[in-house]
């Protein structure tokens, strides 16, 4: 036997002994990982293409399998790497994938044969004892390219969009807010059950495969309690009622700077919490994060979201830096006087995360905002009136937060924040200033009931209007905030499937609008949400 055939049958027996794996990508049960893996071992395929086997970055001469691996390689050039430049040989082998490699194996001596290369009966007779054991591999293999081959004609004849990828979610919600009164007056509470929808379709369109384009269109009929109950905190989550009108929501575009920098630039509906890490990841999505409003993010996070930029700097593996700058979409394309991009509302805000280790992250952020006479709300719509507005006349403030989560074990997920406010009166006559606090904890249990079903906890308190002075000339006056809002929340997400999530859960609000004697309100609900 020759020696170019006793390596690429050494090869072949070290592939099948040691799982090496021959492809970038797994084959095993499922028939579109077989098609994906066959695709792998196109000719053409450039990016995986293995030249010299010191090009796979977890290969190293002293694996007992080098030599055999680095015959392959350079002799018959028939080895293919993950497009990250590794080989992954500890990981499980298929016989179709073995099937897959030794084909282009053979692919490959066929060219050779073909160039004039000398074969004996030897060399035959062992190829063609590979050929019998692998029979049914090979054939399944040219079906399934085959199959693959007619996929993608009728997806190149019939797609979209050659940049363009569409996603959705789609909301139904049945609930409604339940008391003994409202909690900014007197009066009985709204307490209808209400049935209601919220639909999201995302473009979002690549250029480089490596940047988005996000064109978000939104409409929904989801009314806000606060209009019910008299109190901000008593918002869902992912409130939205334009009348089911349709309406573009964000549209905003992230592309890489070099190797470390994602940038960011938006028009419309930019907000911190599209490029800052809100640190609460079982939270904060609308769609499937907390019911209320309040549980989702430290309410530092939400202000004047619209037309701005940012940006996200890696500074090492645990490390990030980011920044942003976001102005009122509904000002910052006005050129009147107090508005436009630097004159009128706006945010400017900076955060550093750290990653001690896998499981645990954390954040601090600062937030500098603007808000005109009229539009002042220090509270994000999620605490009281006190907190939203305590002067109003226009305001700037400083935002202080803190936030962490950590996952303890597999199952279990502990996370909270701290966040505080201190606002200054911007008017030339009157002078004023207001501290506001809030803080939450929150509790995830993972996999109850069934794999990816959550049972969450939250409880904190929504902005409070701690302490305020305002002075029209006369002297200050104070405001000493003694009373506290509190809010609990109990959900449980069931997960119906890959696509449907049925979130039944309740939170109660005690001391509504920082006054003990508002009674307390309780909001229920079942949000199902359909992703796509």
């Amino acid at each position: 036997m020759s020696k170019a055939m006793r390596n690429l049958l050494s090869g072949a027996t070290v592939a099948l002994g040691a799982t090496v794996a021959f492809s970038g990508a797994a084959i095993a049960e499922e028939n579109q990982a077989v098609l994906d893996q066959i695709s792998q071992y196109s000719t053409d395929n450039s990016v995986a293409q293995v030249n010299s086997v010191f090009q796979l970055s977890d290969v190293s001469p002293s694996d007992w399998a080098f030599d055999a691996l680095r015959n392959l390689v350079e002799n018959y050039n028939c080895i293919v790497g993950y497009p990250d430049g590794t080989f992954r040989g500890t990981r499980p082998l298929s016989r179709y994938e073995f099937a897959a490699g030794l084909n282009a194996c053979l692919q490959q001596i066929e060219r050779m044969l073909e160039g004039g290369g000398e074969v004996t009966q030897e060399d035959l007779a062992a190829l063609r004892r590979l050929l019998n054991e692998f029979e049914a591999e090979l054939a399944t293999l040219g079906a399934r390219v085959d199959d693959l081959d007619g996929r993608v004609e009728f997806l190149e004849d019939n797609q979209f969009s050659t940049t363009t990828k569409l996603n959705g979610e789609v909301i139904f919600n049945l609930g409604g807010a339940f008391g003994d009164s409202r909690a900014d007056g007197p009066g009985p509470i709204d307490d209808e059950f209400t049935f209601s929808n919220r639909v999201r379709l995302n473009l979002d369109t690549s250029f480089t495969g490596r940047d988005r384009l996000r064109t978000r269109l939104e409409a929904g009929n989801i009314t806000r309690l606060d209009r019910a109950t008299g109190v901000d905190a008593a918002r869902l989550g992912f409130d939205t009622n334009n009348g089911n009108d349709v309406e573009i929501g964000k549209l905003f575009y992230r592309f890489p700077v070099g190797d470390n920098i994602t940038a960011y630039v938006g028009a419309v509906g930019l907000g911190l919490d599209d490029i800052f890490d809100v640190t609460n990841p079982y939270f904060e999505s609308s769609g499937n994060g907390a019911l209320s409003r309040f549980g989702r993010f430290n309410p530092i996070y939400r202000g004047p979201d619209g037309a701005g930029a940012g940006f996200n700097f890696d500074l090492g593996e645990r490390v990030t830096f980011s920044a942003a700058y976001l102005a009122d979409d509904g000002g910052a394309s006005s050129p009147v006087s107090k508005n436009g991009l630097f004159n009128g509302n706006y945010t400017a805000g900076a955060q550093l995360d750290f990653a001690p280790s896998d499981n645990i992250m954390l954040s601090a952020v600062y937030t500098r905002r603007y808000q005109q006479g009229g539009d002042v709300n220090l509270s994000g719509s999620t605490g009281s009136d006190f907190a939203a507005d305590p002067f109003g006349f226009a305001a700037s403030s400083n935002n202080f937060g803190l936030q962490g989560s950590w996952l303890i074990g597999e199952k279990f997920n502990l996370g909270g924040w701290v966040g505080y406010t201190n606002a200054d009166l911007k008017d030339p006559v009157v002078t004023g200033n207001a501290d506001v606090w809030n803080w939450a904890v929150n509790a995830a249990l993972l996999d109850v009931g069934g794999e990816g079903n959550t049972l969450g906890f939250i409880f904190g308190q929504p902005p409070k209007l701690t302490e305020a002075d305002i002075d029209f000339g006369g002297g200050p006056i104070t405001f000493d905030g003694s009373d506290s809002t509190y809010l609990a929340e109990l959900q449980y997400r069931y997960k119906v499937n890959n696509n449907i999530t049925i979130t039944p859960g309740a939170y109660v609000l005690w001391n509504p609008n920082q006054d003990d004697a508002n009674d307390t309100i309780v909001v229920g609900t079942v949000r199902t949400t359909f992703s796509f």
